[in-house]
This record gives C-alpha cells, sequence and structure tokens, in this order.
C-alpha cells in the first residue's frame, strides 16, 4: 500500500474541509501491484487479480488440462490459452471454488458479494428493480465499467459515449468453460461474485462487445472467470 503526505494551507477565514483518501493501490501476496478507483462509496481494484498464490501463502492449483480442468471440484485458476502473456494484460481465471476459500484477495480485501456489485451498479445508473433481474439489465453500465478501448471488438459497448467513465476498466479477458476450453478473449468479459445460487452455480457478471448493458447470470462453478477485489 502506498502512503502519501498530502499538505493543506489555509489562510482565509472559512474552515477548511477535507476529503482524502490516500489509497492508490494495493500489492498481493506475489508482489503484483494494482491501480484501485474509489466508485460511490466502494473501493475496487481497477485491474483484474493475477495472484498465483492464496493470501496464506499456499499455492493455488494450476496447470490442468482441459478434461482435468472440466472435471474439477476443487480450487483452480487458469491463464487464457496457456500463454502467460495474457495473464500480465487480464490477469487469470479463477473457477470459482478457488473464491469460496475466501484467501484470493489481499489482506483487507474480499472477492464482491453479489449485492456488492449490485451496489455498483446502481450508483452507475441501475434501479434496484433492474439490478436484482437476471440476464442484460440497465442502459449503459456496462459501457461505464469496460476500459481500454483498443482491447475490445467494435461494437456497442466501446462505441457508447459514456465507454470507461467509471474508471472500473472491466478487459475482454474472456473465460475458461467446463470443458476446459478457452473463449471470447476481445469478446467478453466476465467476474465473478462470491454469492453461490445453488451447489452447482454461482453469480457472475459479463460484459459483451455488442451490449452496454451488463448481464448478471449464473454459471457452473467450474468456469473460469476474472476476478476483482473489493475493500473490506
Amino acid at each position: 500500500e502506498q502512503s502519501q503526505t498530502l499538505t493543506i494551507s489555509n489562510t482565509g477565514g472559512e474552515a477548511l474541509e477535507v476529503e482524502f483518501t490516500g489509497f492508490v493501490t494495493v500489492t498481493d501476496i506475489d508482489g503484483n501491484e494494482y491501480q484501485t478507483v474509489q466508485i460511490g462509496d466502494q473501493i475496487w481494484m481497477a485491474e483484474n487479480l493475477k495472484v498465483t498464490h492464496y493470501n496464506d501463502g499456499t499455492e493455488i492449483p494450476t496447470g490442468h488440462s482441459n478434461s482435468e480442468w472440466g472435471n474439477l471440484s476443487t480450487d483452480a485458476y487458469a491463464v487464457y490459452n496457456d500463454d502467460p502473456s495474457n495473464a500480465d494484460v487480464y490477469g487469470n481465471l479463477y473457477n470459482w471454488y478457488a473464491v469460496e476459500t475466501g484467501n484470493l484477495a489481499p489482506e483487507g480485501w474480499h472477492v464482491p458479494t453479489d449485492d456488492e456489485i449490485k451496489e455498483l451498479e446502481m450508483y452507475l445508473g441501475m434501479s434496484q428493480a433492474e439490478a436484482d433481474d437476471a440476464d442484460w439489465r440497465g442502459t449503459n453500465e456496462g459501457s461505464k465499467l469496460a476500459g481500454m478501448a483498443d482491447l475490445w471488438n467494435d461494437g456497442n459497448l466501446v462505441n457508447n459515449p459514456e465507454f470507461g467513465t467509471s474508471g472500473f476498466n472491466l478487459l475482454p479477458g474472456g473465460y475458461r468453460n467446463g470443458n476446459g476450453n478457452y473463449y471470447g478473449m476481445g469478446y467478453n468479459g466476465y467476474f465473478w461474485s462470491s454469492t453461490e445460487g445453488n451447489d452447482y452455480l454461482a453469480w457472475y457478471r459479463l460484459l459483451d462487445y455488442v451490449n452496454s448493458e451488463v448481464s448478471r447470470y449464473l454459471n457452473n462453478k467450474r468456469g473460469g472467470f476474472s476476478v476483482r477485489c473489493i475493500r473490506d
């Protein structure tokens, strides 16, 4: 965590009110540093998680073949197309069992609940009813949450005038499906919530290049998605 010094002088007769968050970056147990962004009352990572160890130092399992990945009911991560350069830009793809450990985020942070993501979406313009709905909802909140237009395929997401305005900076990192195959880089950005739907499914969010809205849906816990963390 980066510390900053703020010096303010006031020579006028008016009372001075200063609100300052000296929180610029967060560092994970591997030493990766992440930019952060305040949106409403929440402080989010502005980058996808790329950590390879839990915050207690334990290695997160990886290196699974397609068939192995598809049969997991335990924690794991993957890198899109098994290409390390993709992790540098897009972070890792974690299955929900890794989220479920509760040890994925750096100390003082956590993977957001479904309700915490709804709070983010409502701050950006959704109604409660829209936020509570499933599938595609809202208007341009997906465009607001996305970032780095040059990584996205051309479509309604990047062409919305509100594209990138939240600072959340979600990228089209694609996913690894329940069969172990990789899909969607450049087209889709998925991220997990920590909230399960049932024994097999958990809630996630999806941004798609053709749509300025946000999809909220349930996916098999074996799926590999990006992870964003929120400050406790």
